[in-house]
């Protein structure tokens, strides 16, 4: 058999010098209208719990680029490692291994920044964001990049921290940024909140979010979490999911909202419809909500591209292909004086 070409290992670094955060947004912007015509398709999401962590796995498949993938990370309270895994779709060959945290932080945020620009007014100015971890200051940025957004309110739990992101977001964005004391205040009067947290009970109500308002809820991914109460979801106008399928199975907010029977699930539409439709905000529109759960398309937008730009400019450590290897059907055998046969 023929030896494959090496595989590339590509590295957090790499990852961090080839995208930037309006890279990205086009790259997943270019993804959902393939997805949208049938030439991008995800795996469904699985994941497994146990004490004090969970397993997750996404993947999809890109018809045109001939390229399928898979990103897996098992998170725990003293961090994770995710990994891109990107293989030719016609031979099999492993293609790359791509680090994947900075992407997945680049890849979470373009989907609240591609959601951003096509539903929040394109006047909105005013930004709440709820949540000061690793995924704060990208969706922050993601926000910035398709608004002319002038001010920011920051709520978190621990007030040091979130002083702290404030100064943090004033240092890196150029953008004036406050603590808030509550979720209630930081969210007064703002024109888009994102929510980034890893809550366990809603905290963002109904009654909280002015009227024309648009919503990010990013941090609930699986099912013992949720940041907003179902009720919220009977004001908004539309009602957008980056995977229709993992929301009915995976969004405690979803599942309780559509199981007291007061919408049909054909209200939810996918962030790709929106995107090949250039659909926009309706006029008269009360809320409008973007949920994302995370899946295989909008990782390998991005991973694609950064594999392809790394071998373009020399990027990426050279791995060899893994190569199948005879397997060992009896014990081995050990003589004396230690020799096998």
């Amino acid at each position: 058999m023929t030896a494959r070409a090496p595989a590339l290992w590509i590295s957090e670094a790499d990852v961090a010098s080839l995208l930037d955060m309006a890279a990205a947004i086009a790259a997943l912007e270019q993804g959902l209208q393939l997805e949208a015509r049938g030439d991008a398709a995800n795996m469904t999401k699985t994941h497994v719990a146990w004490p004090g962590g969970n397993l997750h796995a996404i993947g999809a498949s890109f018809t045109g680029a001939g390229i399928a993938g898979t990103k897996t990370w098992a998170y725990t309270p003293k961090g994770s490692t995710p990994l891109l895994i990107l293989f030719d779709s016609a031979s099999g060959a492993l293609l790359a291994v791509i680090e994947a945290f900075a992407l997945g932080q680049l890849r979470t945020a373009a989907a609240s920044g591609v959601a951003t620009r096509r539903l929040a007014r394109p006047e909105a100015r005013a930004f709440a964001i709820i949540g000061t971890g690793e995924q704060a200051l990208p969706q922050a940025a993601a926000v910035a990049a398709v608004r002319p957004i002038d001010g920011i309110r920051v709520f978190g739990r621990d007030p040091e921290r979130r002083a702290a992101f404030a100064r943090r977001v004033e240092e890196e964005l150029g953008i004036p940024a406050t603590g808030a004391g509550s979720v209630a205040a930081a969210v007064d009067g703002a024109e888009i909140i994102t929510l980034a947290t890893r809550a366990t009970e809603p905290f963002l109500r109904s009654a909280m979010v002015a009227r024309g308002a648009h919503v990010n809820a990013i941090g609930a991914i699986t099912p013992e979490r949720a940041e907003f109460e179902p009720e919220l979801l009977g004001r908004c106008d539309p009602i957008v999911v980056d995977s229709v399928s993992q929301v009915q199975r995976l969004s405690r907010e979803f599942m309780t909202h559509f199981a007291q029977g007061s919408a049909a699930w054909s209200v939810v539409t996918p962030l790709s419809a929106i995107v090949a439709g250039a659909q926009e905000r309706p006029p008269a529109s009360d809320l409008t909500l973007f949920k994302a759960m995370g899946m295989g398309i909008s990782d390998l937008s991005l991973g694609i591209g950064c594999y392809r730009r790394a071998a373009e400019q020399g990027l990426g450590r050279s791995i060899p292909h893994p190569e199948r290897a005879r397997i060992r059907l009896r014990p081995v055998k050990t003589i004396p004086g230690g020799v096998r046969s």
